[in-house]
């Protein structure tokens, strides 16, 4: 499998917020990271830049509100991709779960995935908020985020994950 850059990301955050590692993750942070990350996060305006020569591929994207951006994450080191099981979001208050339960950025292959609002398009370049991603990350794909193709019903997480939501002001929709 041969993966290829179509961009990359410019943003204010130089290093990972989640430090992983063989024996899991933790945050780099103090005590409110998790809910100062994610609101700072939220209000940060990123930009994404496409290859000049992949132009085309934005033709029309400016038409939705947010898209679906998947990037490799570059900073999780080698050895935190064997890792099989975290507490999630490095809280031990929270039982260890296997990195498929979670959306840990510590995965066997660093493919991470947010949905970000999209604010303009100026030539290669998307201003987008939301976006995680560590400056310079490689961005793999884009794609427009469509409501009707996700469950509006029936959605069911752990109660770890909703306690985590509710603390970062995540509410279910």
């Amino acid at each position: 499998m041969i993966l290829r850059p179509v961009g990359f990301v410019r943003s204010s955050v130089q290093e990972p917020f989640l430090v992983s590692d063989r024996d899991g993750i933790s945050m780099r942070e103090g005590p409110d990271a998790s809910r100062d990350h994610v609101r700072s996060v939220k209000e940060a305006v990123s930009e994404i830049v496409i290859d000049e020569n992949r132009i085309a591929l934005l033709d029309g994207i400016e038409e939705y509100s947010h898209v679906t951006v998947l990037y490799w994450g570059h900073k999780v080191p080698e050895e935190s991709r064997s890792v099989d099981r975290v507490h999630p979001m490095g809280r031990t208050d929270i039982p260890k779960t296997g990195i498929f339960s979670t959306c840990s950025p510590a995965r066997p292959n660093p493919v991470l995935a947010t949905v970000v609002a999209l604010h303009a398009r100026r030539g290669n370049v998307l201003e987008v908020t939301g976006l995680d991603a560590v400056d310079g990350s490689p961005v793999i794909d884009i794609k427009p985020y469509v409501l009707a193709q996700y469950p509006k019903g029936g959605v069911r997480i752990p109660a770890w994950m909703e306690g985590l939501m509710n603390e970062v002001g995540e509410r279910r929709a």
